[in-house]
């Protein structure tokens, strides 16, 4: 039986296929929402993660998709697997009448990702998807400068993802550096800030993408740079590399305008190093308490996006990113990507 688009009377009920390294910002985010949402069936393939899972949420595990389905009743089911596997998963839970949050990126290939979308809009259900860090303080600040016209005319953006992954990550997990089930560090790393430069400036209108696989034993890149024109038609680009020294250094994006100049930096956006413009407005000073520490790359905003997830289907908001918005940042990267392959410049929309 299909789950209502509204639920107001009891408790949400969310099941979480996938019990992997991002599984724990999905457990402990909904612990801040106890009281309006709780999980009723874990999934893996592995046993030590599922019991894991199992042990930090108190719900009944499974070791298939299909069994969860047919054992548990989740009006919603969170997608953490690897990401080649979301769309037949997605599709899956679709026709089984469930709602669907998928994490990040929501599909490898383009046209996986248009059939998730598809195939949720015909099943009637709602398909999230997580991009958590346009919740944290410091981006929505820079969202509310841009769309109250502080920057003028934006001539120049650029993004820097420098952090490292070493070999023994991708050796960890199979899936990880493939092609089909992962992407490189484009699809996977970079995938929140390619976002970021749709969302904050987009649209873009075209790609030029250079890719590189230098010193990890992966079949993608872990080194990448991609040049944009926004519709607007100020300039971007985007640089990324898993190969820095040591340690994570650093995750930034800089605006710069005829009226105004913005640096959030940090190891990821969780600093705002430069805050500047012609004229002064009440949101200056928030600048300096929106800056925040972080313990991993993956920021704060896992507990906001579950705030709207759970309004949204009480009826009480709309989706901050449905399917719709997940495939404009999938559509950029797509584009790179061809863009690297080819060795042309790809402009958007793409087409079949």
């Amino acid at each position: 039986m299909p789950v209502p688009s509204v639920i107001r009377d009891r408790k949400l009920r969310l099941a979480l296929v996938g019990c992997g390294r991002i599984s724990k910002n999905h457990i402990d985010a909904l612990k801040q929402h106890a009281d309006r949402a709780e999980w009723v069936a874990v999934c893996d393939t592995n046993p030590d993660s599922l019991a894991r899972a199992v042990a930090d949420t108190g719900a009944p595990g499974f070791a298939s998709l299909d069994e969860l389905l047919a054992g548990s009743s989740p009006d919603l089911v969170v997608l953490a697997t690897p990401s080649g596997l979301h769309p037949q998963q997605a599709i899956r839970v679709a026709q089984a009448g469930r709602h669907v949050l998928s994490e990040k990126p929501m599909a490898t290939k383009w046209d996986e990702g248009v059939a998730m979308v598809r195939a949720c809009r015909d099943a009637g259900v709602k398909l999230f998807v997580v991009k958590q860090n346009r919740l944290n303080a410091t981006l929505q600040l820079v969202k509310r400068a841009v769309d109250q016209g502080r920057f003028g005319r934006l001539a120049m953006v650029n993004v820097n993802v420098f952090w490292t992954r070493p070999q023994a990550y991708y050796d960890a997990a199979p899936w990880r550096g493939r092609w089909d089930m992962d992407g490189g560090a484009f699809m996977n790393q970079a995938s929140h800030y390619v976002d970021m430069v749709d969302w904050l400036v987009g649209p873009v209108d075209n790609v030029h993408a250079y890719t590189a696989t230098l010193a990890r034993n992966i079949e993608a890149e872990d080194t990448g740079v991609m040049s944009l024109r926004l519709r607007s038609g100020a300039l971007a680009s985007v640089n990324v590399t898993m190969l820095t020294h040591n340690r994570n250094f650093e995750g930034s994006i800089t605006l710069l305008g005829e009226r105004g100049t913005v640096r959030v930096g940090g190891v990821a956006v969780n600093k705002i190093e430069h805050w500047e413009f012609d004229a002064p407005h009440a949101d200056d000073a928030l600048v300096q308490q929106a800056s925040y520490g972080v313990e991993s790359v993956y920021g704060p905003g896992h507990p906001l996006y579950y705030d709207n997830v759970i309004r949204t289907l009480r009826g009480e908001a709309h989706a901050h990113v449905d399917g719709y918005e997940g495939l404009r940042s999938l559509e950029v990267l797509i584009a790179a990507y061809r863009s690297a392959r080819d060795g042309v410049r790809v402009g958007l929309p793409l087409v079949f």
